[in-house]
């Protein structure tokens, strides 16, 4: 039976890590809990960041994940899933528990406080689907970044946009247009909708 992410967050103490075998094509695993962490501790840390958006909670989610899975490492058969099931299920209790904290501020920007009356099944979907879009922004050319900083943070019309950056007021429209297009598909794609 694989152990379910418990919120609890005392903390074992270390041992060695085991070595545990992954269903595998060839040959036998040599995974280790220390090669696990090196290769996953980086993406879980994004994805806790994306889900709560506050770096020091997101760090604490993962090493707490981290600390369960080693004290269960022998009955956990898929570690790579179970962390990520684990770092899931920790945010959506944070967001539960922190309902009236929401307002989240990153790095560099802030978020708009959330609702109290939205429920913390609302606020991860949405705080997923700002997740995924920061992540489309960040692989846009700079061009066409600038071109949705000038039209949504600036506010400005085609015509203003089209006197800085010397494309033509079509081109402007062309490009904002298809940026968004590709924006929607790829929410739709990870199963997002106009609801969420």
């Amino acid at each position: 039976m694989t152990p379910t992410c418990q919120t609890s967050l005392t903390r074992p103490p270390l041992e060695s890590p085991p070595i545990v075998d992954e269903p595998v094509t060839t040959g036998v695993s040599d995974l280790t809990l220390e090669a696990l962490f090196a290769s996953e501790e980086t993406p879980l840390l994004h994805y806790a960041f994306s889900l709560v958006g506050r770096r020091a909670v997101a760090e604490e989610i993962v090493q707490e994940v981290f600390l369960q899975l080693h004290v269960h490492w022998e009955d956990v058969a898929s570690p790579k899933a179970w962390l990520k099931r684990c770092v899931r299920n920790r945010a959506y209790t944070y967001l539960r528990d922190h309902k009236r904290e929401l307002l989240k501020e990153s790095d560099q920007e802030s978020l708009a406080p959330v609702p109290e009356s939205e429920p913390p099944e609302t606020a991860l979907i949405r705080l997923e689907a700002i997740a995924a879009v920061r992540q489309f922004l960040e692989k846009l050319d700079e061009r066409d970044r600038n071109l949705l900083k000038l039209k949504y943070s600036d506010d400005l019309k085609y015509r203003d946009i089209s006197t800085q950056t010397g494309l033509n007021i079509g081109n402007v429209g062309y490009r904002l247009h298809h940026i968004l297009k590709e924006l929607a598909a790829k929410l739709r794609k990870l199963g997002f909708d106009d609801k969420s």
